[in-house]
């Protein structure tokens, strides 16, 4: 596998040169293979801290010099040695069924989810020196943020009064969805590092097994990905590291929040795909000229290639546009009636699912975007009227005044989620009809969503790509486009505001930052391109004498691979 090169990310994919125009058999191999990408890196990087010698394990906190564990099954907490897991001290649990757990640098704060109560206990004394009611039914994970707890319900993380427990800030939790609860026990606070402003929530959601970083203020989830085991039940951080405590495998694992990789790729799948477009001329006059131009893939991190892709016919160029998109060029003439130019392109690919970890305190501003980014893309199209005043205004509303790059990417699409609902219908209108009617496809999303980051100066780009429809074997009529932000540090990042157009946070933060294992990405541009218009995948165009119904027939084919012969090489870089 080719070594990781951070650096890499900062460089658009597209980086290298290659002419406008090559001959079509022998340079379309040499031309595919010519902008290789960096590998992201292969799942989380979790480490084994110790065992744990807890029959249920339950909430978890850090006191300074001790790591206190819950254990429900002997309703005691348990002060562990951080370096080895060595029970030091044991304290009798304040109720019957002890839940979350939190230091304030005095007390151990203690959520019972049986008598609906939080407990002050004082380790000096083994005293409880505190109790009030929960504000919730269900209390579950436990943190202090330096001047006050935070409880998680199943629902909502709440903010409440150390004293009666008065709810001060409501949220909603990461993984929940309206009514529908999760058990989330592993609460931790990450105070704001240098330069940060405010803090972060770490939560393990036990029902999920995942793990998320979340705003305070808003309910943001920023980060997420898979815990380490199968029941994730408490969380500390601890030297910059996050620790979680797994019920069912007895153990603390760690992750070193400052060292997650940009990029992690799992779940890969091998397929073959065969791309289709074809123009039909039913007559009774003759198609004189006919061109169709097919946007040539290339590596990314989510799709790596046995090979270059196979053309049929071969192309007569290939061809690159202002975005640096390559294409094949395909003509045809004298097409008399009931007869066609088709096109078939053939991809063998593995598809991995793609995480990008940002962190908001770290993405550059503005003013670090490099300067041939900067003036690519953050221009003018003939989709977006950037002027516009429907497009100024939103960009004043959804913003306010916020600078972080990454939050302000986010404050866009939450804007166009609030006013927008999901229609696909005939054509593509202009971001600010779009977005006065509030209703479109994926594509005018994408407009409006590019439209709103030029208007403010950041750079987007969108993606146009080949679906898996349901089943691995299936065929895709529909295609998908969605939108990329360039984050300074990170390079190119997936916004798919339309696909993350929901109620629930989860489903928000998801398609902003991953790709499931199910996209071959043919195109990359900003519109007004040379050859594919305001296409992706493919274009055609033609020109008649006299009347000619000429109809195009456009589609992907997703063949797997059932043996999966070929992915355990591929993985391995062979």
């Amino acid at each position: 596998m080719r070594a990781f090169d951070p650096q890499r990310r900062l460089r658009p994919l597209f980086g290298v040169a290659v002419p406008a125009v090559a001959a079509a058999a022998g340079s379309v191999a040499a031309a595919f293979l010519a902008s290789p990408v960096a590998e992201p890196a292969d799942g989380e990087p979790w480490g084994a801290a110790f065992s744990i010698a807890s029959e249920r394990a339950g909430g978890m906190a850090f006191d300074g010099s001790r790591l206190w564990l819950v254990d429900r099954g002997s309703r005691e907490l348990l002060a562990l040695d951080p370096a080895t897991g060595e029970v030091r001290d044991r304290l009798p649990a304040p109720g019957p069924w002890p839940e979350g757990l939190a230091w304030d640098g005095k007390l151990l704060w203690v959520a019972d989810s049986e008598e609906k109560k939080i407990y002050g206990v004082s380790p000096g004394s083994r005293l409880v020196e505190q109790r009030f009611d929960s504000p919730v039914d269900t209390p579950q994970g436990l943190a202090w943020d330096g001047e006050g707890l935070w409880l998680a319900d199943g629902t909502r993380l709440q903010r409440i009064a150390s004293d009666d427990g008065t709810t001060i800030v409501s949220v909603p939790a990461p993984g929940s969805g309206g009514d529908r609860g999760t058990e989330m026990l592993g609460l931790a606070w990450q105070a704001p590092g240098r330069g940060g402003a405010g803090g972060w929530l770490w939560v393990a959601d036990r029902t999920k097994d995942r793990i998320y970083r979340v705003s305070p203020g808003d309910g943001l989830i920023v980060d997420m990905f898979p815990s380490s085991g199968p029941y994730p039940v408490g969380a500390a951080i601890l030297d910059g590291r996050l620790l979680v405590a797994d019920r069912d495998q007895r153990r603390v694992d760690a992750v070193e929040l400052g060292a997650l990789p940009a990029v992690v790729r799992t779940d890969p799948r091998r397929e073959t795909v065969t791309f289709v477009h074809e123009v039909v001329n039913f007559g009774p006059g003759t198609v004189r000229a006919a061109d169709v131009w097919v946007a040539v893939p290339e590596e990314r991190e989510n799709q790596t290639f046995a090979g270059e892709p196979r053309f049929d016919p071969e192309p007569a160029e290939l061809v690159t546009d202002r975005w640096g998109q390559r294409s094949a060029r395909f003509r045809g003439a004298d097409l008399g009636p009931n007869e066609s130019l088709r096109v078939t392109m053939t991809v063998e690919l593995t598809t991995w699912a793609v995480r990008w970890h940002i962190d908001p305190d770290r993405v550059g501003g503005l003013s670090a975007v490099p300067g041939d980014i900067r003036a690519r893309y953050t221009k003018d199209g003939s989709k977006f009227r950037i002027d516009d005043e429907v497009i100024r205004d939103a960009v004043d509303e959804a913003l306010g005044d916020e600078r972080n790059l990454y939050r302000m990417v986010r404050r866009i699409a939450r804007y166009i989620q609030d006013h927008m609902v999901y229609e696909l219908s005939g054509g593509w209108n202009v971001a600010p009809a779009v977005l006065e009617r509030g209703n479109g496809s994926c594509s005018e999303y994408t407009f409006v969503f590019l439209a709103m980051c030029h208007a403010a100066g950041i750079p987007a780009r969108y993606v146009g790509s080949i679906v898996v429809r349901g089943d691995d074997a299936s065929t895709d009529t529909v295609f998908h486009r969605w939108p990329e932000v360039y984050y300074p540090g990170y390079g190119w990042v997936p916004a798919d505001v339309q696909a993350g157009d929901s109620a629930l946070p989860e489903k928000q933060a998801d398609a902003m930052m991953a790709l499931p294992a199910k996209f071959l990405i043919t195109t990359q541009g900003a519109g007004d391109s040379e050859h594919l218009g305001w296409n992706y995948n493919s274009n055609a165009s033609w020109s008649c004498e006299g009347y000619c119904k000429v109809v195009e027939r456009v589609w992907g084919d997703w063949s797997p691979d059932r043996d999966g012969e070929g992915v355990d090489s591929i993985a391995a870089g062979e």
